[in-house]
């Protein structure tokens, strides 16, 4: 699987009435990072990681990763037990894009991934129709237990969580250095971007733009653990972005 090919858009699904086999799932927190995301789909403790996962009922690898532009907006907002920072969140209906991390996998291991983000046991397959039939779903009040679908990439959906409610609803949240050092290091892997980039993407984030400066961005980003550290992983489902 190649990263660094050209970010692909959703594209409008051409049908919303049955559930595919196969599923995009685009993360945009720290399972932009393939290993992080095998902790969810085979099951295990991360490095630093707060808990075990159980995995997926189906542990097989992902079929193919794409970057993806997803309409919308990241922000960061509450507060991470973990990270001691703002969490990130996606609202679909804010203007601009977000970029992710698309990985193909069965519906089956998506529904087990979104049970572990929502704490729950993997097992069950979740209905995923209203989400398709309407762009977004929720199945609960818990921070990631939102389904949204912004559309379809070579006729399969794109999938992927966030909170119940919208961005303008909550007070945005300075995140911490090691969480934006998380994002930073899953956009290089996913869509190759250098630290300047990522630093003049982050910049202007709801929850970043005016509590962190560009020069202190590009310092955090610059420094500090790599992926792969406690420093990177060490979240729960519940403490930092949903892949």
């Amino acid at each position: 699987m190649t990263a660094q090919s050209a970010a692909r858009r959703p594209e409008p699904l051409t049908s919303r009435e049955s559930i595919p086999t196969l599923v995009w799932y685009a993360a945009y927190g720290s399972n932009m990072h393939l290993d992080r995301l095998m902790y969810y789909i085979a099951g295990g403790r991360p490095p630093g990681g707060a808990r075990a996962y159980p995995g997926c009922r189906d542990q097989r690898p992902p079929r193919a990763a794409l970057p993806v532009l997803l309409p919308g907006q990241l922000y960061f907002a509450l507060e991470s037990k973990v990270w001691t920072g703002g969490m990130g969140f996606y609202d679909q209906t804010d203007a601009g894009e977000m970029p992710a991390r698309a990985y193909l996998i069965t519906a089956a291991q998506f529904s087990d991934i979104a049970a572990q983000e929502m704490h729950e046991q993997p097992g069950q397959d979740l209905d995923l129709a209203s989400a398709l039939k309407l762009g977004s779903a929720s199945l609960g009040l818990g921070r990631y237990e939102t389904l949204v679908c912004p559309g379809q990439i070579d006729g399969y959906p794109v999938l992927t969580f966030t909170a119940p409610w919208r961005r303008a609803d909550v007070e945005v949240t300075r995140p911490s250095a090691a969480y934006l050092r998380n994002f930073a290091s899953g956009l290089h892997e996913a869509h190759g971007w250098s630290t300047e980039e990522t630093a003049a993407y982050l910049e202007t984030r709801p929850g970043v733009a005016g509590a962190w400066t560009t020069e202190a961005i590009t310092d955090a980003l610059s420094t500090g653990p790599k992926n792969g550290a406690p420093d990177s992983w060490g979240i729960n489902a519940r403490g930092g972005a949903p892949a």
